[in-house]
């Protein structure tokens, strides 16, 4: 049985049993030990804590040699700490001393500093004021001495600037000095202006040299800043117009007579011989010297510029009365410059009119001169030399255009033709339709200016046509005289009585009258009718003569409707049955018919004189005893139709007029079947209406 160990003992090997052998602390403790402990004997381990105390204090000793030089240098430093916080303390008592005697230095330094800051202020007021309100002297140079410029033109633009500024001056209580400023502008600008003017018209002067000048951009420039001065810019206009005046003129002559360089191209008077080349050479060469002419003055006076030389406030805006301002001046320069060539041209037209042109050739050149007229008044103006002097000869021409249709129509008047045979449209008629409608194609073919107005053609109509028409009317009432005209080439007397007493049919029919033949009154509306209508055909479809046509057409349907009532008359005369007519007409427009005397009993309308003039009146309709007029001599198969059909409705309503007065029972007719065997609707079928 194993004996107990000591408690100690037991405790002190407990404890090194349950010590850890592989703990980073034992293991690194053991790995210190092995470097000086090197024999494991029994007086190593009894003299083992004596040689621990031993390494640590050597390493101690150690720690302490190594340490020494840097207790060293801390000393140093702390030495070198202690100096410097004496020489600072000596600084600062030195600055003490210094900012004491250093106080005043500073405080005028800053009163220097504020004074400098107003005087540099000062300075730029000065400044600014110097440069708004005064000119420097290269300003002053280049307004008096030098050449005109941009320099001249920059440096009037700031006297105008100061001239505008002054005027600000005069409203704050500085109006002395803005007096005296404006005064002395006003002396620099004055002298400007009257030296840019001497340049200016010197410089005009240069433009009728050549016949298409350069306007240069400084030339302009001067232009419009002469605007502000209207007095010295008339001058100029005027010496622009002057120049180009003449320029113009010697151009005209010499275009008239010698043509272009080389002879091309060719002089216009090469062309006198034909007057319509000749006057539309003359006019095209106005117009297109017009449109360069414009062109220069426009680039010149420019009127819808802003002007770049005049005061701030007036750049910024385009006024319409400068610019309405502007347009004038430039129609007043080319007015000027185109007076000299009116005279040339208006002489060489009216030597054109004397040499008495043909009808067609005065018509052209009136609608020539019409064209240009309205052409160059859109770019001249109306109210301008160039336009009258067009305008006048226009005028002259229509008067000789008008002159020579009215001696054609007094021609025609004062020898009228007579009337064919066949009632046939005489040569003049045809001869004048085809002068119209060759006039019409002359006025459909003409040009018409951009601004769309057209001439009247009216007038012209009525110039050829009227004097035709008088002249058909004037052989229509010569016609009247002669009697009547048989259609089949046969005439016949007249010789019906006013008798009332009984009449019979073989009486009626053996008149020797035909219903085929034409009165004298007739046969001239018959002619009228023929010659309007000859008129008209070759007109419809024309759109300038349908007013015309129109009224034609209304003519001739009134002759027509009096042609139709006149045959009808007369057939009922032949009948009998007129006389008739006018009974049943006035006893049928009675208010009293019951008071009113029958029909039966009236002489005129008694069954047995209704009887034989209806009996007549048969005769005619069925063709049995003749024929109705069929109007042959109408040449207008429509014409023809419409007269035959009009004249059959008269007679029906005439028959149907005589029908109901006799059916009328208070008319106490007898036998009315006996008198009318057929009714209205029968008689218009035999009319085939």
């Amino acid at each position: 049985m194993a004996t107990a160990l000591a408690p100690g003992v037991s405790r002190k090997l407990k404890k090194v049993l349950e010590t850890r052998t592989d703990s980073p602390d034992l293991l690194a403790s053991l790995g210190a030990l092995s470097t000086f402990y090197v024999q494991n004997t029994p007086q190593a381990r009894r003299n083992l804590k004596s040689s621990v105390e031993q390494r640590s204090l050597a390493i101690n000793r150690h720690f302490l040699d190594a340490s020494l030089p840097a207790e060293k240098s801390l000393d140093r430093v702390e030495g070198e700490v202690n100096a410097l916080s004496d020489s600072w303390k000596k600084i600062e008592e030195a600055l003490s001393s210094c900012s004491a005697s250093t106080g005043d230095i500073i405080s005028t330094t800053e009163r220097l500093q504020q004074e400098l800051g107003v005087i540099t202020q000062r300075q730029e007021i000065v400044s600014c004021f110097l440069q708004d309100y005064q000119l420097s002297n290269e300003e002053i140079h280049a307004l008096r001495e030098e050449d005109i410029d941009e320099k001249f033109f920059k440096a009037l633009l700031h006297v105008q600037e100061i001239h505008s500024n002054c005027k600000v001056l005069l409203r704050t209580h500085h109006q002395r000095a803005g007096l005296e400023l404006m005064d002395m502008m006003s002396v620099y600008q004055e002298g400007a202006y009257e030296r840019l003017c001497r340049w200016v018209q010197v410089e005009c002067k240069k433009l009728g040299d050549t016949d298409n000048p350069e306007v240069s951009e400084l030339l302009r420039k001067a232009v419009r800043c002469l605007k502000e001065r209207p007095v010295l810019f008339k001058y100029c206009a005027e010496e622009v117009a002057t120049m180009r005046h003449h320029a113009l003129f010697r151009r005209f002559i010499s275009a008239l007579t010698r043509g272009g360089p080389g002879g091309l191209p060719r002089p216009i008077e090469v062309h006198a011989h034909d007057p319509l080349r000749y006057v539309g050479d003359m006019l095209g060469w106005l117009h297109q010297a017009l449109a360069s002419e414009r062109e220069l003055i426009a680039a010149l006076l420019d009127p819808e510029a802003i002007s770049d030389s005049g005061p701030a406030n007036r750049r910024h805006s385009v006024r319409e009365g400068d610019s309405s301002k502007g347009e004038s001046d430039i129609t007043s320069v080319l007015d000027r410059i185109f007076e000299g060539a009116c005279r040339p041209f208006k002489v060489r037209v009216e030597q054109v009119l004397q040499s008495q042109p043909s009808l067609i050739v005065s018509y052209k050149l009136s609608n020539t001169l019409e064209f240009y007229g309205y052409t160059i008044s859109e770019l001249l103006g109306v109210d301008t030399a160039l336009c009258n002097t067009i305008w006048s000869l226009r005028d002259a021409t229509q008067r000789t255009f008008f002159n020579i249709l009215k001696s054609r129509g007094e021609k025609l008047l004062r020898y009228p033709p007579l009337v064919a045979v066949d009632l046939s449209p005489p040569p003049a008629v045809r001869e004048g339709i085809s002068l119209l409608l060759e006039l019409i194609n002359t006025y459909n073919s003409m040009m018409v200016s951009a601004s769309g107005k057209g001439l009247n053609f009216d007038p012209v109509i009525s110039a050829i046509l009227d004097p035709i028409i008088q002249m058909c009317e004037q052989a229509a009432e010569a016609q009247k005289s002669k009697g009547t005209l048989a259609r089949r080439g046969r005439t016949s007397s007249d010789t019906s009585g006013n008798k009332r007493d009984s009449i019979s049919v073989d009486a009626i029919l053996s008149k020797n009258l035909s219903t085929s033949v034409l009165s004298g009154e007739s046969s001239s509306k018959v002619y009228l009718i023929n010659c309007l209508s000859a008129i008209e055909e070759p007109l419809m479809g024309q759109e300038v003569a349908t007013s015309y046509v129109n009224n034609l057409r209304s003519m001739i349907g009134t002759h027509v409707r009096a042609l139709v009532e006149k045959e009808a008359d007369s057939i009922l005369t032949k009948c009998g049955l007129s006389s008739k007519m006018s009974y049943i007409k006035n006893y049928s427009s009675t208010d009293s018919k019951d008071n009113a005397r029958p029909l039966a009993d009236v002489v005129e309308t008694s069954p047995q004189m209704l009887l034989e003039c209806l009996k007549a009146f048969y005769g005619l309709v069925t063709g049995t005893e003749g024929s109705l007029l069929e109007f042959e001599q109408l040449q207008v198969p429509r014409l023809r139709s419409d007269a035959c059909y009009g004249l059959a409705r008269a007679l029906a309503e005439a028959y149907e007029l005589i029908y109901k007065a006799v059916m009328d029972p208070k008319n106490c007719y007898p036998d009315p079947r006996s008198l009318v065997k057929h009714s209205p609707e029968q008689i218009r079928t035999i009319l085939e209406i």
